[in-house]
């Protein structure tokens, strides 16, 4: 792997919660799934595009891609080797001669300069030490008029369906765990503005869209993957089991109103933001 400068991120993504999401990549992606339509209409792959992946994970919009792009190709990059190893095994089981995976921080990585057509990222670009450091690397490895789509999260909605179905756990999560931190770096339409446009790109644009968010086939799967992830998990850990037990019960019981026939569904609501690097940069 060449130079790192998101060091607690690299560290974080290649501890448990990177390997929690290489080993539940399925229940992952199904969470993320509402997010995959509106990214890839906004991309509009065409079938000789070269595209970038950033912070790829365990590389399904990597992929996805790669289907697109049947004549080019679909390169993912992301600090984890657990999710890495993972989205090449996945690629090679399902025969896509057109993807690679690079491990690598997508900030300082050294891309061939004008390398790609296009990059996306699903929820992938929050977490950089210096974002627009990170955009003007990732803007230099699209050629002229080249393009960059994306999706970040809105802001949170303390009267939405997660602040009410988790409102138990509220007492207890004191921050981000460290793979976390900077989630919410990019919630801001202004401030993503402003980042793209620093770091070098034209005809920005960040567009709200609603998503449905599946936690788990019913309320008790839902709980049982939620209390595992990587930011619950840091949490809770000197939680004394009484109060885990008690919590854990209440939210069971808030999240059987979202059980649908496709599973426990939240309203999310992300940016789907696109930028061009200028044709004559």
């Amino acid at each position: 792997m060449q130079s790192v400068i998101n060091t607690e991120q690299a560290k974080a993504w290649n501890g448990h919660e990177g390997a929690h999401w290489a080993e539940n990549a399925d229940r992952y992606d199904a969470m993320a799934a509402g997010i995959n339509d509106p990214l890839f209409a906004a991309a509009t792959i065409g079938e000789h595009d070269r595209v970038l992946d950033v912070g790829c994970g365990t590389g399904l919009v990597t992929r996805l891609a790669a289907r697109r792009a049947s004549r080019g190709t679909s390169t993912g990059i992301d600090l984890s080797a657990p999710m890495l190893e993972r989205a090449r095994a996945t690629a090679a089981r399902e025969g896509l001669a057109n993807v690679t995976f690079e491990r690598g921080d997508a900030q300082v990585h050294p891309f061939p300069p004008g390398g790609h057509d296009l990059a996306v990222s699903r929820g992938g670009v929050m977490f950089f030490a210096d974002h627009v450091a990170a955009f003007a690397n990732i803007r230099r490895a699209l050629r002229p008029g080249g393009r960059l789509v994306f999706a970040s999260p809105q802001p949170g909605n303390p009267d939405g369906d997660h602040a009410r179905a988790f409102a138990a756990l509220g007492p207890l999560m004191r921050g981000p765990s460290p793979a976390q931190r900077g989630m919410g770096s990019l919630t801001d339409r202004g401030r993503i503005h402003e980042v793209l446009t620093r770091a070098g790109f034209e005809n920005v644009s960040a567009e709200p869209v609603d998503v449905p968010v599946v936690w788990g086939r019913d309320a008790d799967d839902a709980v049982d993957f939620y209390f595992a992830t990587g930011p619950v998990r840091f949490n809770l850990t000197d939680v004394d089991p009484a109060t885990l037990e008690r919590v854990r019960g209440e939210v069971c019981s808030a999240l059987r109103a979202y059980e649908t026939p496709e599973g426990v569904r939240l309203g999310g609501a992300v940016w789907i933001v696109t930028a061009t690097r200028p044709a004559a940069d």
